[in-house]
């Protein structure tokens, strides 16, 4: 059964996620997918959707997906990731796919894809590998 409580925390207590607009819309036992409504804030200078964005939807969503298979006392944190940007993302959307490929008791690696949403098309327009380590629950304010 996926940890749903800790899945809404990470996308409730993350104000720049929040900010970015990045919603969950489905989850399962090690897979997450999430949307991003698209907005001019989000594009860098040659009106395509900037790489930090792309980078950001990939690395939250492998979080979220991991986060699935953890205890209640655990939390997940990014050690590393890769992204490959395939094509320049112009469309009206983004949604991110992310399964684990490794999961483990003290590291998990997920693998994501992002996919630009446009009238009539889908395209994947990047693809990232990211490790997570899975840590016991702290209050990461203090």
């Amino acid at each position: 059964m996926p940890n749903v409580d800790e899945l809404r925390r990470i996308f409730d207590a993350a104000p720049f996620i929040r900010d970015l607009g990045l919603q969950l819309v489905d989850y399962g036992q090690g897979r997450c997918e999430t949307r991003l409504a698209l907005a001019e804030r989000h594009l860098q200078q040659d009106g395509v959707v900037h790489a930090g964005v792309q980078a950001t939807i990939a690395d939250h969503t492998a979080g979220s997906a991991a986060a699935t298979l953890i205890g209640i006392d655990q939390m997940v944190l990014t050690i590393e990731f890769k992204i490959n940007l395939l094509r320049g993302a112009n469309g009206h959307g983004l949604r991110c796919k992310a399964a684990v490929l490794k999961p483990g008791s003290r590291l998990s690696v997920v693998e994501s894809e992002v996919y630009c949403e446009k009238p009539g098309a889908t395209e994947l327009v990047s693809k990232a590998l990211v490790s997570l380590a899975i840590v016991p629950k702290r209050n990461a304010r203090s």
